[in-house]
């Protein structure tokens, strides 16, 4: 049996902050089916700033209390997804950092209605590719909560 000493191992269910978006204590579960990460969203409304392409949305936290947070964030692309269902649905993409443990690195999120689901975000593979971590699914939040300062926050 191989074993790679430079990748951090992380559990099958992680806490995670989003700091360009202003979230913290979110509960990722990690799905190394999806190749892009995904954040639940509600209320995306594509506008421009700048010449660009942005969306504005809220983002739902928890999963006993709901909580919502209104979010804005540049537009990378728009990509057609196809869900374990089989159903094909446009989503908009967004890059922001993701911290997890004590690593902080951006990612790609997918914006889609995670309503009826019990996790609010998915880390897809690629976010997992890009910070080099192994999943180990016998395990549940391996890596402490991350500590940030959120910009504005005293």
């Amino acid at each position: 049996m191989k074993t790679f000493d430079k990748l951090s191992v992380i559990g099958l269910r992680e806490w995670i902050a989003l700091p360009q978006l202003g979230m913290v204590g979110l509960r990722a579960k990690i799905d190394t089916g999806a190749s892009t990460s995904t954040l639940h969203a509600s209320d995306i409304v594509p506008f421009e700033r700048d010449g660009e392409r942005w969306v504005r949305f809220t983002a739902h936290l928890g999963t006993l209390v709901q909580r919502r947070h209104r979010c804005e964030a540049q537009v990378v692309s728009v990509k057609t997804i196809r869900s374990s269902n089989g159903q094909a649905q446009t989503r908009y993409v967004i890059r922001t950092q993701v911290a997890l443990g004590d690593r902080v690195w951006p990612i790609e999120f997918t914006l889609a209605c995670r309503k009826t689901m019990r996790y609010r975000v998915l880390l897809g593979s690629k976010a997992l590719v890009q910070a080099q971590l192994v999943v180990n699914p016998a395990l549940t939040y391996v890596q402490d909560k991350p500590t940030l300062s959120l910009p504005g926050a005293q």
